[in-house]
């Protein structure tokens, strides 16, 4: 169970989740998604984020392996929200914010762990949370629980979906951050990293880049806030 498979997107969590995975496993490769998300310029800071996170400890360069990315165009075609549509953000009816692409996170696991299969790897990584996050359904701890089971009757392996930060909100996520790799790594994500869903790239706060409106800006603002005034910062 030395080597693990990092959903990597782009983000805040995933590059954590990058560098929890990275102090842990001998070997580590990472995925990313390309559904046709609006903000899919975050993919174009996958390559950076790897560089950066390699070049702050010599382990981490000799564990980080191979990275893939998976073209889920028909994710996007489907799917018809907020994220994939040029959609005004807001709650639905449901009470649930338009942003939630249906089954994303199963869909995501499910061609981690087809990739996992093949190249021998048994922890699948994600940055999924049920703490502070936007009430996503396919988040929650008992979904990736069930899927983890599904996956290993379905492909008869003993696959280990991991959830780092399952419980942390995202002050503690900085956190964590700061802990695996110092202030370093909390400047790599600072800087290096977009979380935003409108794909700001252009406008620059002091948690990061993004638009500082949409419900993940919002979030992230929050937790940074938190993290600054915390003792452990």
């Amino acid at each position: 169970m030395s080597s693990a498979l990092v959903l990597l997107s782009g983000g805040q969590d995933s590059t954590t989740c990058l560098a929890w995975a990275l102090e842990r496993f001998a070997h580590v490769e990472t995925i990313g998604f390309d559904y046709g998300q609006r903000h899919r310029v975050e993919l174009d800071f996958r390559t950076k984020i790897r560089t950066r996170i390699a070049a702050l400890k010599p382990e981490w360069a000799a564990r980080l392996g191979e990275d893939h990315t998976i073209n889920l165009a028909s994710l996007g075609a489907i799917s018809a929200c907020a994220l994939t549509t040029d959609t005004t953000i807001e709650m639905g009816e449901n009470g649930l914010i338009n942003t939630f692409v249906p089954g994303r996170n199963i869909i995501f696991l499910t061609f981690a762990a087809a990739l996992a299969y093949r190249r021998g790897l048994r922890r699948i990584v994600g940055g999924m949370c049920e703490t502070d996050y936007s009430g996503y359904p396919d988040c929650r701890d008992d979904a990736i629980k069930a899927l983890q089971v599904a996956l290993n009757l379905g492909m008869d392996r003993r696959f280990v979906l991991e959830t780092p930060l399952m419980w942390l909100d995202k002050a503690q996520t900085w956190v964590l951050a700061e802990r695996l790799g110092g202030g370093a790594l909390v400047e790599l994500i600072r800087t290096e990293t977009l979380t935003c869903y409108q794909g700001d790239t252009g406008t620059m706060h002091d948690w990061g880049r993004g638009c500082g409106q949409c419900p993940a800006c919002a979030l992230r603002a929050k937790g940074y806030e938190g993290f600054r005034r915390s003792p452990a910062s």
